[in-house]
């Protein structure tokens, strides 16, 4: 008997633990987007500091703030990651893995925005080094 529940503790500890994996990859996601989104900042802060170029200080401008965006979400896959891997419920943890997989598409999709946004300020930065248009 006390062979059985053992067993069945080591079942219960392998579902939880695959059910919370969902969420650490999206937090895992998450945190590289947020990543990429910091890199594409610089990027174009750099762009932006070798020109004057109103529209390259504005792009840059955009794409920190899509950066800090990206790791506000990678923060929150990191608090449902962690949520899913301590809820007792199904039910919660699944939640909590829809919570992680929306808040690394918001990563994603702010470290699309920041990229953009450094292409942006790079092109800027090639039309002109005057002042904007």
């Amino acid at each position: 008997m006390k062979f059985t529940r053992t067993l069945l503790a080591a079942a219960l500890v392998a579902l939880l633990a695959a059910c919370s994996n969902g969420a650490q990859d999206s937090a895992q996601d998450a945190q590289q987007s947020a990543d990429q989104a910091q890199q594409a900042a610089d990027q174009a802060q750099q762009a932006a500091a070798q020109t004057s170029n109103t529209e390259a200080t504005q792009a840059a401008g955009q794409a920190s703030m899509a950066a800090d965006a990206a790791g506000q979400a990678a923060d929150q896959a990191q608090q449902a990651a962690a949520a899913a891997s301590t809820a007792a419920s199904s039910s919660a943890q699944e939640a909590a893995q829809n919570a992680a997989s929306n808040a690394a598409d918001a990563a994603s999709k702010a470290a699309d925005a920041a990229k953009s946004a450094a292409d942006n300020a790079k092109g800027a930065k090639k039309d002109g080094g005057g002042e904007g248009h």
